[in-house]
């Protein structure tokens, strides 16, 4: 799962998939903006046909909390 996000990630924020580890920050690592974040929210939506309330995905600053939330919720 977190390779499949990790490239997602990179594709979205246009960086390397190398430089995406579970602790990175999406602002302070990653260099992401807050519509960046929400772009990624509905990217991983479409992309894992999956709905990530607005309350839980402000909550999202890391990578990690990404994929722990993914992995708890999918159908996978």
């Amino acid at each position: 799962m977190f390779e499949k996000i990790k490239a997602i990630i990179a594709d979205k924020l246009s960086i390397s998939e190398d430089d995406i580890k579970m602790e990175s920050s999406f602002i302070e690592d990653l260099g992401a903006d807050s519509l960046d974040i929400v772009e990624l929210i509905m990217t991983l939506e479409d992309e894992l046909e999956m709905e990530i309330p607005d309350e839980v995905a402000e909550g999202f600053s890391t990578v990690g909390d990404v994929v722990e939330y993914i992995r708890e919720h999918s159908e996978e």
